[in-house]
Formats: C-alpha cells, sequence, structure tokens
C-alpha cells in the first residue's frame, strides 16, 4: 500500500468551498472514503431531539469528513498550501514539501 501525503496530525489548508483559506489539524483520515475530518473546518450542526440518553435534546455542532482533494497540507515554513513528495534519507521513506523542501516528518 503506498504511504498517504496527508496523515492524522498534520496541519492543513482548506483550497475550496464555504471554508476555503481556513487551517486546521487533521483529525481522522477515512482512506476508503476517499475524505478527511479537520478540527473546527467543515463543522455542520445536527438538531436532536430529546432522548434518554441525551433528554435535554438541542444542536449537536462537529466537523463533517470532507474530500481530501479539497485540502492541501500547510507548508512548515510559511504555512501556505504545498504539495508532498517521497524521498528517501537515511534509508528511510519521508514526506517533504514540494514548495520549500522542508522535511514533513522523519
Amino acid at each position: 500500500m503506498a504511504s498517504a501525503k496527508i496523515r492524522k496530525g498534520d496541519s492543513v489548508v482548506v483550497l475550496s468551498g464555504r471554508d476555503k483559506g481556513r487551517t486546521g489539524t487533521v483529525a481522522q483520515v477515512l482512506p476508503k472514503e476517499g475524505k478527511i475530518v479537520v478540527e473546527g473546518v467543515n463543522v455542520v450542526a445536527r438538531h436532536r431531539k430529546p432522548s434518554q440518553q441525551n433528554p435535554q435534546g438541542g444542536i449537536d455542532r462537529f466537523p463533517a469528513p470532507m474530500p481530501v482533494s479539497k485540502v492541501a497540507l500547510a507548508d512548515p515554513k510559511d504555512g501556505k498550501p504545498t504539495r508532498v513528495r517521497f524521498e528517501e534519507k537515511d534509508g528511510k521513506k519521508v514526506r517533504v514539501a514540494v514548495k520549500s523542501g522542508e522535511t514533513i516528518d522523519g
């Protein structure tokens, strides 16, 4: 299996949609669906009826999954969006930001 270009804990920038330009940290990666969950981005509201577990009911707000193609990794140097390439350093496969050449991990 190929290594993922965006992983849990990475800082990403949203490229399109209502949250365009916002940055956040990846909370969850859903590779089978090709989606990710980013903290504080793509927040949706669900109106919940009162139930046994939640007798108050109310409005739940939480980040919904969004397509991976709508985000780009934030460059470690300046925080702007960048693409990712893989290089081998010291016998290890590491991710490198295309814009600045900075190593992202490893």
